[in-house]
This record gives C-alpha cells, sequence and structure tokens, in this order.
C-alpha cells in the first residue's frame, strides 16, 4: 500500500499501530529544523505526534522550510523511541498548505484580534474544547428530552410581531411590509401547547438589539427552549430544567472532564438536587445585607446582584445554582402567570449558575381573560396579538416552559469572562465579521 491509498490515523491512535505505516494529517505545531534528527510536532483535534526525519532525505528538505501552522501530510512508520515516546519516522511529509510568515495572531493577541482571526483561533485545543463541550451538551439535552417524550421543533425566526420588548427588536423589509426577527421562539412554542403537542423543544438562533456591547450580551445567539403542557405548577418546570442541567453536567464531566480542568481549572461536579429557591424579595433582602440594593427601576435584578447572590448560595448552601422566583409584574412578559389573585408577583424564575444568568422560564397565564386583562393593564393594543391570543380561545391547557442561553450556560459551565469565547462567530453591535 503506498502512502496515498493509507487511510489517515489521528494521533490519539498512532501508538496502537505501533510498527506500521501510518498517514498523519494535521497542523506543524512545532518546526525544529536545527534538530538531531529533524522534527515537527504534527497536530490534529485528538492530539499531538512528533514526526522524525533522516538527514538528506525528502521530509528532512521540507522542514528547512516549513513555517509553523502549515496543513501537512505524512507517511511513516510508527516506533517507539529511546525515551520510550511513540514518534512517526516519516519517509514523506508534505504540505497542502503551506502558511504565510509570520502569523498574525500569537498566544498573546487579545480576544479582539483572536475573533478578527477565529479560523486561526479555533486551532488553538482551548478554543476547540469549547465547542466539543458544547456539542456533548447538545447531545445531552436531546438524549434526555427524547427520554421525557418531548417533541423538537424549528420555529420561524422572521415574525410578523414582537413576542418581547419592542425596543430590542430588529426590523427588515419584507416584501413591502415590516417583519421582525425573532427575539425567541415564545408564542410559536405557546401555540403548540394549543395544538396538543404537549413537550416540546426548540434550539435556534435569536436575536436582541442590545446597542452596547457588553461581556454577557450578543445580538445573536442560540436559544434553547422548552414547553411543556399540563402542568401542576411552576414546580414542574423548574425540576425539569435541574435536571436538565443535571444530564448536561454528567455528560460533559464523563467525556470532557479532565481536558475541562486541565485548560479552564474548573472542576466540574453534577449538582445536587432540588436547586436552592430563592423569592425575588428574598434576593433582594440578602443583597441589601451587604449594603446594595440590586433591584432597579424595572425591579430586576442587576449583573452585580447576580454575582453578589451567587456568591451568597455559593457559601451559606455550597451550590453553584440558584432558581430566583416570583419576579413582579413589571420585570416578566405580560403572559406570565400572576402568583395569586391580586398580586403584582409572578409566577416566574430565572436560573442563576455561578453568579450569571443562564435561564428565564415561568407558568404562562393560559385562560384567554386574563391574558387580555394583563395585556391592556401594559398598555399593548389588543389588536397587534389578535393572532397570539387565539390560541387560548378554544382549550388550551396549563403550561409553563423556560429559555435557556447556549453561550450563557457554557460561560457558567467553563468559568469563562466573555461570551464571545463561548460563540462561534461572535455577532454584537460592532462586529458582523468573520
Amino acid at each position: 500500500m503506498t502512502g496515498g491509498e493509507l487511510p489517515r490515523t489521528l494521533t490519539a491512535h498512532v501508538g496502537a499501530s505501533l510498527g506500521s505505516r501510518v498517514r498523519v494529517c494535521g497542523w506543524a505545531d512545532e518546526v525544529r529544523a536545527s534538530a538531531d534528527p529533524p522534527l515537527v510536532v504534527l497536530r490534529d483535534h485528538t492530539g499531538l505526534v512528533h514526526l522524525v526525519s533522516q538527514r538528506g532525505g525528502q521530509p528532512d528538505a521540507v522542514i528547512d522550510g516549513l513555517v509553523p501552522e502549515s496543513a501537512v501530510e505524512a507517511v511513516g512508520a510508527v516506533e517507539k523511541a529511546p525515551t520510550g515516546e511513540i514518534r512517526v519516522l516519516v519517509e514523506r511529509l508534505d504540505v497542502p498548505g503551506p502558511a504565510l510568515d509570520p502569523l498574525p495572531i500569537t498566544e498573546t493577541s487579545s480576544l479582539e484580534e483572536r475573533l478578527d482571526w477565529r479560523y486561526l483561533d479555533l486551532r488553538n485545543p482551548r478554543s476547540r474544547l469549547i465547542f466539543e463541550v458544547q456539542t456533548t451538551a447538545l447531545s445531552a439535552m436531546r438524549a434526555f428530552w427524547r427520554a421525557e417524550g418531548f417533541m423538537e421543533l424549528h420555529s420561524p425566526r422572521l415574525r410578523q410581531t414582537a413576542n418581547k420588548s419592542g425596543d430590542a427588536l430588529f426590523s427588515l423589509d419584507y416584501f413591502g411590509r415590516t417583519a421582525y426577527l425573532a427575539q425567541s421562539p415564545q408564542f410559536p412554542k405557546q401555540m403548540a401547547m394549543a395544538a396538543g403537542l404537549d413537550r416540546v423543544f426548540d434550539i435556534g438562533p435569536v436575536f436582541r438589539r442590545q446597542p452596547k456591547s457588553s461581556r454577557r450580551h450578543d445580538t445573536e445567539f442560540t436559544s434553547v427552549d422548552v414547553e411543556m403542557a399540563w402542568i401542576r405548577s411552576l414546580q414542574d418546570v423548574l425540576s425539569s430544567a435541574e435536571q436538565l442541567l443535571c444530564e448536561v453536567v454528567a455528560a460533559v464531566l464523563a467525556e470532557h472532564g479532565d481536558d475541562v480542568a486541565r485548560w479552564f481549572g474548573t472542576e466540574l461536579r453534577v449538582p445536587a438536587t432540588p436547586f436552592p429557591r430563592v423569592t425575588f424579595d428574598e434576593a433582594k433582602e440578602i443583597a441589601e445585607g451587604t449594603g446594595r440594593r440590586i433591584g432597579g427601576a424595572d425591579d430586576d435584578l442587576d449583573p452585580d446582584g447576580e454575582r453578589l447572590l451567587g456568591a451568597h448560595i455559593a457559601r451559606e448552601h455550597g451550590h453553584e445554582f440558584v432558581f430566583v422566583t416570583e419576579y413582579p409584574d413589571l420585570a416578566r412578559p405580560f403572559y406570565h402567570m400572576r402568583c395569586s389573585e391580586g398580586t403584582v408577583c409572578t409566577r416566574s424564575f430565572d436560573l442563576l449558575w455561578n453568579g450569571l444568568e443562564i435561564a428565564s422560564g415561568a407558568q404562562r397565564e393560559h385562560r384567554y381573560d386574563r391574558l387580555t386583562t394583563q395585556a391592556t393593564a401594559r398598555g399593548i393594543p389588543i389588536e397587534g396579538i389578535t393572532q397570539y391570543l387565539d390560541y387560548f380561545k378554544y382549550g388550551c391547557p396549563p403550561h409553563g416552559g423556560f429559555g435557556l442561553g447556549l453561550t450563557r450556560m457554557l460561560m457558567s459551565m467553563l468559568g469563562l469572562g466573555d461570551v464571545r469565547e463561548a460563540t462561534y462567530l461572535f455577532r454584537g453591535p460592532e462586529r458582523l465579521t468573520p
């Protein structure tokens, strides 16, 4: 068999081919042309392997002019060096994709510079690991939902009306009329409840017009949304959310735990259930005990308040998660159910992980008359949401659900300080490329 006919062997599997010829492909992580013998450290997505040449051969000539990060392909026999290291004694070395010198980014480049050259940055094992973890997490989610009888939907991202705050919408011309990019799949999820689909999830992009740059916000991100019919109370939603997160952490720990500890210094632990729960009023009291008021003009938690609460829960309960429940109505959409008649608190929640909000949800108001009353009280014109309100005219069951930000979850899981690191190709107010 010639080199061209050999199947590719990943570096992680080279050791299993001791004494045999292999073909390895990847990037030149390091070039040592003056070493004896000349050496190239080849990197692929599974690890590193040393390629050694013999003086005067074809590989030796190629190594002399090789630029790090060039795409290389080598054929040779796998041997054990005197030091015990497994290496490939190269008989042929090709460079199908030579790199220019110098590279535009280095290990000391800023995150902004790395994003400009994202495809080079993602060759870094640390950067790649983020998306390996993401893949495992999404697979675990789907496995959990399949076992629980959920159906996957893909709702449209072009909308006739908004379903959240109108001041955070992107609009566009849609054949002579105005359409909006979806901020969430909330209305389609609730339509699924009225359609009798019972349990659904939707994973896809959503868009928020965030005018200011932030380490925790983006203008386009992947939202993981869940809705469940025939719930008995908000507790059913909370229980489902915490079970989901436990499955995700367990899967990532099993698949990537050692690598996460190595690259991010984070020791993953499957959280105990039930997660701690505090009401919004209790959260305010906890923060005020530190001398800080966390409720803003809209009676919501600000980022500093979330961090204070997360630190308190970790200190007092030894837990990374906390549900904050019973937000006041002005801090929640009009379709959230009230805790009881005549109150302003809602059957709603945010889920914080290490002091960062990663999910938000509620038990929805499914009664048509209550919905119209709550919409009117918030100054929402009924004529603008008639199609949405129609869902509740013909027997809609009690239901609730949540939306989880995938990048926020990765930030909390891996201890990342910026949402841009957890996003394949970030979009923000000042970034529309690459």
